[in-house]
């Protein structure tokens, strides 16, 4: 591949992560918000819904989504050997667990608003989660995509001599701002608690439409694992088939 090819795969990469960065950031936001209230965090999610659905920025979302998708792919399909840094492992860990818990959230909340006509909200949500018991895994929902973002920018970054200034106040933005996104979220689930000693029943449109939500779940998750083992087992063979030919060249010469 051309020096020329690499540039740009690397400015479209860098361009579709910073989309997706924004996303989390804005969400993890959101949920901050949530400390001071419930009503304001739902105010915040209605601005939120408004960008993100809107024409523009499902297109800039979900194309940036699998753009960046499809690059990792190529990464783990033309890796020639997996020797790497520990900062690198934690990045490829928390890039490749992030869809793993987004799927979930997907399918609860945009895919069940496009086909059956749920509209979430964060008492809607939240009450979703008690019930279900997995409040825990929304808590941990965006903090790897949150890692991986921001190491793979700073990894762009670091060379930078007002990068490196600014690292201390970088660095506790990246660890504070998760922190005040699980405060709101614990705060917003003790709000809607405090509400009723007996929690109200799960939206019942999610409730009728359940079984199929989970198949949604399930295929979409075998389908992204599925791509994941396939370009690392065809990069595998691949790199076994240039050994061999290297080996029977040295040895016919």
């Amino acid at each position: 591949m051309t020096t020329r090819m690499q540039a740009v795969l690397r400015r479209l990469q860098l361009g579709s992560g910073v989309v997706l960065l924004v996303y989390l950031f804005l969400h993890l936001l959101n949920h901050a918000l949530g400390i001071w209230s419930l009503e304001l965090a739902g105010r915040g999610l209605v601005l939120a819904l408004r960008l993100w659905r809107s024409i523009p920025g499902t297109i800039a979302l979900y194309g940036a989504a699998a753009l960046h998708f499809a690059l990792a792919m190529r990464t783990i399909y033309a890796r020639r050997h997996w020797t790497l840094p520990l900062a690198e492992w934690v990045r490829l860990w928390a890039g490749l667990s992030l869809p793993l818990l987004l799927i979930r959230h997907a399918v609860t909340t945009r895919l069940a608003s496009s086909l059956y006509g749920f509209e979430p909200d964060y008492e809607r949500v939240v009450i979703q989660l008690l019930t279900t018991g997995t409040q825990g895994l929304q808590l941990a929902l965006l903090a790897p995509g949150w890692i991986h973002g921001c190491l793979g920018l700073w990894f762009r970054l670091r060379h930078l001599r007002w990068a490196l200034r600014m690292k201390p106040v970088l660095l506790t933005s990246v660890i504070l701002l998760p922190l005040l996104s699980a405060a709101g979220f614990v705060r917003m689930m003790r709000t809607v608690e405090a509400k009723s000693a007996i929690l109200a029943a799960p939206d019942p449109k999610l409730v009728a439409h359940q079984l199929a939500l989970n198949g949604w779940r399930h295929d979409l998750v075998a389908l992204y694992l599925s791509l994941i083992v396939g370009a690392f087992v065809a990069g595998q063979l691949r790199n076994a088939l240039e050994r061999r030919k290297m080996r029977e060249c040295s040895v016919s010469s």
